[in-house]
């Protein structure tokens, strides 16, 4: 069955800002599922806080809108007990790098086959505009009226460190190339982190659109198996990258879980043990 981009598309309408960034990502995530000629059925997308969470309504498949910053966590568990499943993460800058941002290393020691949009728009939109953690220092906000006094992080190369199997970054004003990544982070086997720089129009202190000319595509012949390499491409400002950083295949959260579970079928010679028995082993 030959899916179209309505197929994707829920009966809420967003009520996002005019011009805001996450139009462009909620188009290529849609643009990308029809390519992919995944059933929506087979497609869950949990959510965090923020204007980036609303995106899990709008698309057409089951979802959860979570707590703040667990949307991470959440979706390793929907991973683990149902692998069969595409599961999309979504989360803003505030959800992922602020109060979520623990979850990030642990789901990647997993390596659970999750795509996760991290959509960072420097700013804390939906709460009226204070500073988020990737606020540019000196930026005047509701909560820095002096200018943000805090170093800010860079997410890409935390990703870098952390050793997430495929991260990527894209521009929410490109929604042509971000369709790529996103399509190449979801066939991606492991977890997949797709920074995507976007606006926030009432809030926010920058503008892509006419800072487009700033992002320039990774160079044709980057190694995406080189970490330092990639390293030092993701902290580069004059331009700005944009694509495939990093790509690396090792074993996911269910390969590692399915061996577990094929040693311990061998050691009980494949009978299942009564739940008696597991509870006076503990005795």
């Amino acid at each position: 069955m030959k899916r179209r981009s309505l197929d994707y598309k829920s009966a809420i309408k967003p009520v996002w800002c005019a011009g805001c960034g996450n139009y462009g990502v909620l188009t290529a995530v849609q643009r990308s599922l029809v390519g992919l000629e995944i059933p929506p059925e087979n497609v869950v997308t949990v959510s965090g806080i923020g204007c980036s969470g609303r995106l899990s309504h709008y698309l057409n498949t089951y979802s959860l809108h979570g707590t703040h910053g667990r949307a991470v966590p959440t979706s390793v568990g929907v991973k683990a007990a149902r692998p069969d499943l595409t599961v999309l993460t979504v989360g803003g800058d505030g959800d992922g790098l602020g109060i979520g941002g623990g979850h990030i290393p642990h789901a990647a020691r997993k390596n659970a086959d999750i795509t996760y949009f991290l959509i960072d728009n420097r700013v804390y939109g939906l709460t009226k505009g204070q500073a988020s953690p990737t606020t540019q220092r000196g930026e005047t906000t509701k909560t820095s009226p002096y200018g943000a006094y805090e170093d800010t992080l860079s997410a890409v190369p935390i990703f870098l460190a952390y050793d997430v199997s495929f991260i990527a970054r894209g521009n929410s004003a490109d929604i042509a190339e971000l369709e790529t990544i996103v399509t190449a982070a979801i066939r991606h086997r492991g977890m997949s982190i797709v920074h995507v720089l976007t606006r926030c129009r009432t809030f926010g202190h920058q503008d892509l659109l006419s800072e487009k000319a700033a992002f320039k595509p990774l160079p044709s012949g980057h190694d995406r198996r080189d970490k330092l390499a990639a390293l030092a491409l993701s902290y580069s400002t004059e331009p700005v990258y944009t694509g495939i950083f990093y790509q690396v295949n090792k074993p996911t959260l269910e390969e590692r879980l399915q061996a577990d579970i094929s040693k311990a079928e061998s050691d009980t010679g494949g009978r299942p043990t009564p739940v008696e028995d597991l509870l006076k082993s503990f005795v």
